[in-house]
C-alpha cells in the first residue's frame, strides 16, 4: 500500500472506531501501480484459489475496455496482461462461476459470424451495446473460444456486470421495458437462458446497477442510489428473507462508501472479502508544495488521481451480524464458498 493510501486509511481511523461492530473495516488499494493505476480499473473476478485476478482496464472515457489478468506469487501480483479472449472488442465486466470453470463477460463483438458489432439505443441515442458471453476452462487450463449466451437477457443489448450463483442463475443490471427510467437488477435462470425477472428491490425511480450475488443466494450487493448515498453511487446489501423474497436494501457503513463514486462490487471466494471500484482520490490542499514538471506528471498519473481503482474490503462482520457464517467445507453444488 502506498504512503498516500496509508494516510487516507489513517484519517478514517477515528471515525471507524466509533462505528458499530458490524461496520466494514478500512479498505486497501489493490496493488497500486500494478493493478490499480492512473487509468480506469473495475470489475474483479478472482479464481477459487485466490491467485489469479481478472479485471477490466480502460481509458478515462471508458471507450476502450479490455479484460486483463494478473497472477499472484510470493504475495505479489504480476504485471497484468491482456486475457487470451480479449483485446479486439469492447470487452468488460468479467465474472467467474463459483467453481471457476466459466468466466462470463460482456462485449460488443458480433453475436454470430457475419453480424455487425452490437449497438444499443436508449432515448433516441445509439451507443456501444453489450451481449453476454463466456469462456470455459479446458482440460489444459486454457480458456475456450468465447461462446455467446443465446437468451432473452441479451434483448436490447444493454446487459451489465453479470454475477453467477452456484445454481447457474445469472444476475445482471440492465435497462429493459419494465425498468422505469433507471437501470434495475434482473436474474435469468437456467444459466442465463430463461426469461429475465426483475428483482423487487423498491421504487423504480432509484438506479440499481452491478449486482454481486452470494454463490448460495443468501445476499446480494449492488451499486446504486436509494436516497442516502454519500456520492454519485454507493454500495448496498440486501438479504434473502425466510420466505425466499428480498429484504430492504441496506447502505453499507464504514469505509466501503465515500463521497466518490463506488460501483462494480464483487465477492471473492474468501468469506467477507469484497472488491469495489472507486474513484476516491488524494485531497489537494492549496497552496500545495510547488510542483515541477516531473512531480506534477507523477502525481497526475498516480492511482489516486480521480480515476477508478480497485479496492479490497472486509465485510465479514456485516455478514455475521445477519446470521451468515463461513462454510466449513467446499461444496460447489451448494454455494462454492471457500473455507476461511
Amino acid at each position: 500500500m502506498s504512503s498516500r493510501t496509508l494516510v487516507l486509511a489513517a484519517g478514517l481511523a477515528a471515525t471507524l472506531a466509533a462505528l458499530p461492530a458490524w461496520a466494514t473495516r478500512p479498505g486497501e488499494l489493490v496493488a497500486p501501480g500494478v493493478i490499480s493505476t492512473g487509468l480506469q480499473e473495475t470489475s474483479v473476478a478472482l479464481t477459487p484459489d485466490g491467485n489469479t485476478l481478472y479485471f477490466m482496464r480502460s481509458d478515462v472515457a471508458e471507450a476502450d475496455d479490455t479484460i486483463m489478468v494478473s497472477r499472484r506469487a510470493g504475495g505479489r501480483w504480476s504485471m497484468p496482461r491482456v486475457a487470451t479472449f480479449s483485446g479486439q472488442w469492447h470487452d468488460s465486466e468479467p465474472t467467474l462461476s463459483p467453481d471457476g470453470q466459466r468466466l462470463y463477460f460482456v462485449s460488443n463483438r458480433p453475436p454470430r459470424a457475419g453480424a455487425a458489432p452490437v449497438t444499443a439505443t436508449m432515448n433516441g441515442r445509439s451507443f456501444t451495446g453489450k451481449n453476454l458471453w463466456y469462456v470455459e476452462q479446458q482440460a489444459d487450463g486454457a480458456w475456450s473460444a468465447p461462446i455467446h449466451v443465446d437468451g432473452a437477457l441479451n434483448d436490447g443489448a444493454m446487459i451489465y456486470n453479470p454475477s453467477v450463483a452456484a445454481n447457474g442463475d445469472i444476475y445482471f443490471s440492465a435497462h429493459r421495458a419494465d425498468s422505469g427510467k433507471a437501470y434495475q437488477i434482473y436474474v435469468a435462470r437456467d444459466h442465463g437462458h430463461a426469461a429475465p425477472e426483475r428483482l423487487p428491490l423498491g421504487d423504480l425511480a432509484h438506479n440499481r446497477m452491478d449486482p454481486a450475488i452470494d454463490p448460495a443466494g443468501r445476499f446480494l450487493l449492488y451499486a446504486g442510489d436509494e436516497g442516502d448515498t454519500l456520492g454519485r453511487a454507493d454500495i448496498y446489501i440486501v438479504f434473502r428473507q425466510p420466505n425466499g423474497g428480498w429484504g430492504k436494501p441496506e447502505h453499507l457503513d464504514g469505509d466501503v462508501n465515500s463521497r466518490a463514486l463506488e460501483n462494480a462490487p464483487s465477492l471473492s471466494p474468501a468469506f467477507g472479502e469484497l472488491f469495489v471500484s472507486s474513484n476516491r482520490r488524494d485531497e489537494v490542499v492549496f497552496p500545495k508544495p510547488r510542483d515541477d514538471a516531473k512531480s506534477l506528471q507523477r502525481r497526475l498519473q498516480s492511482p489516486l488521481n480521480g480515476s477508478r481503482n480497485l479496492w479490497r474490503f472486509d465485510i465479514s462482520d456485516v455478514l455475521r451480524a445477519h446470521g451468515i457464517a463461513p462454510k466449513t467445507a467446499i461444496s460447489a453444488s451448494a454455494d462454492g464458498v471457500v473455507p476461511h
